[in-house]
């Protein structure tokens, strides 16, 4: 790889562009993880890695093109060549729908010449002698744990020929932990975000596996069906990134999704939710905190149509998605603002919502009379678009709740329900935290919810297994 440091390549590659306009980003990476099963540790691992992409833009008489090459484990001489890949790339190409001035007169980001962040099996010094801990006592009564734990830092650092010279650390860690009884007839299932595991307590997280295990000891068999639902915070982060994901202005706009208005235009303005449900990003959020100005390294499609390579560096700030139970934003890039006639307003890489409830999901269980409790969801899929409308399985455990406690595990079910109807029927929630999603959480780390009560939640068809 090679030996110059991440802001030096940024600086040489712009030394070396001819193009009009050129963005150069550098993403340095370490991560470092543990994996278990059966009680034991299996395996370990130290990864360090480089990602290096140019955008080069390229004015002609039809417009401005742009040209993007992304490569890893670049050496120095490999650097030219890759520079002259985007600027080719950009003059083959025909003129870019989303072309705009780059971003300029943002201020330098301190450290952008500082070596990058660094993780390492040292993040684990107190986590794994803990870990052990929990084996040993879950060998003692009968459970067997599995699962994967994982520290990632990535330095980005982003330099324009406009004069930008950005840089941000993200950091991201997660735990996930497995708990089956010793016949393999029981199984439940747990995963938290962290910054640094020294948050992160093995043997709580297992106690709480634990009594889901002894409530799975009675099995009640009940049909598909529609019930009250109680949803814990990281199955409501499951549904909303889908949710977010599926918001873009433009597509909206254009009577594609959800969120378009009949007659034209968009639904912002409408009320969706009767709870005073607030959905908001915020690069400044304690314990979620992402890069507070824009890193795209490609234009549009996958999950992030409002993204725009001509928008690297863009100031982030909060932005409100709903409020109060008003939609007030959807997703755009400068040029779908145009579109739209929307505010500008990027992704930004967290998700939050306050519904304004207190207390956790044990509250809303006691103060419950009849209802199903899901611990996680997965497998969840797009089954209408126009709607919203989503298929996915439960996991690891769903549970009768009888006048305010839990009486026993039931079926598995497969699910069809829109979240925009989930947020819309909502009738009570908890108080919001931090939490991860099982199904995105790998995509999409930093998220908020608050547990939430879902009157007549569809539970299409039963699913076999744990």
């Amino acid at each position: 790889m090679s030996t110059s440091r991440p802001h030096e390549i940024v600086e040489r590659a712009l030394e070396l562009s001819r193009a009009d306009g050129t963005v150069v980003i550098a993403d340095e990476a370490s991560s470092a993880n543990l994996r278990w099963a059966g009680n034991a540790l299996t395996t370990n691992g130290v990864t360090r890695g480089r990602r290096l992409t140019v955008i080069a833009t390229v004015d002609g008489a039809q417009g401005t093109s742009s040209g993007v090459v992304s490569r890893t484990a670049v050496t120095d001489d490999e650097l030219e060549p890759l520079v002259r890949a985007a600027e080719e790339a950009a003059r083959q190409s025909p003129s870019a729908e989303d072309a705009q001035p780059l971003v300029a007169d943002v201020p330098a980001s301190p450290g952008f010449t500082e070596p990058p962040a660094e993780t390492s099996p040292e993040v684990f010094a107190a986590f794994a002698p803990a870990l052990g801990e929990t084996f040993a006592r879950a060998a003692a009564e009968g459970r067997r744990l599995f699962g994967f734990a994982q520290h990632e830092v990535v330095s980005s650092y982003l330099g324009t020929s406009t004069g930008l010279r950005l840089r941000h650390d993200q950091p991201a860690g997660s735990a996930e932990l497995n708990a089956k009884s010793a016949d393999g007839s029981r199984s439940s299932f747990v995963t938290v975000p962290t910054h640094d595991f020294t948050d992160v307590d093995p043997a709580a997280l297992d106690a709480g596996l634990a009594r889901r295990l002894a409530w799975a000891e009675r099995r009640v068999e009940l049909p598909a069906g529609r019930y009250e639902t109680l949803l814990p915070p990281s199955s409501v982060a499951d549904l909303l990134i889908y949710q977010h994901w599926m918001s873009d202005a433009r597509d909206a706009h254009e009577g594609r999704t959800v969120f378009s208005k009949a007659g034209g235009g968009t639904r912002v303005g409408e009320r969706l939710a009767q709870l005073p449900v607030t959905l908001y990003s915020d690069p400044t959020a304690r314990g979620l905190e992402t890069a507070p100005f824009a890193i795209a390294h490609s234009s549009g499609g996958g999950f992030s149509p409002a993204t725009s390579v001509f928008d690297n560096g863009l100031p982030l700030t909060r932005t409100d998605w709903m409020r109060d139970g008003v939609l007030t934003q959807l997703p755009t890039s400068r040029f779908t603002a145009g579109l739209t006639d929307l505010p500008v307003a990027p992704l930004v890489d967290n998700l939050l919502l306050d519904a304004g409830g207190t207390g956790t999901i044990d509250d809303l269980v006691a103060s419950t009379e009849r209802a199903l409790l899901i611990t996680s969801l997965w497998y969840i899929r797009t089954v209408d678009p126009k709607t919203l409308l989503l298929t996915g399985l439960t996991r690891d455990g769903v549970y009768l709740v009888e006048n305010g406690e839990v009486t026993g595990v039931v079926t598995n079910f497969r699910f069809n329900e829109s979240p925009v109807d989930v947020l819309a029927r909502a009738t009570a929630a908890g108080a919001t935290e931090v939490c991860r999603s099982r199904e995105w959480g790998e995509y999409f780390p930093r998220t908020a919810m608050p547990a939430l009560r879902i009157p007549d939640f569809n539970m299409s068809s039963v699913s076999p297994g744990v």
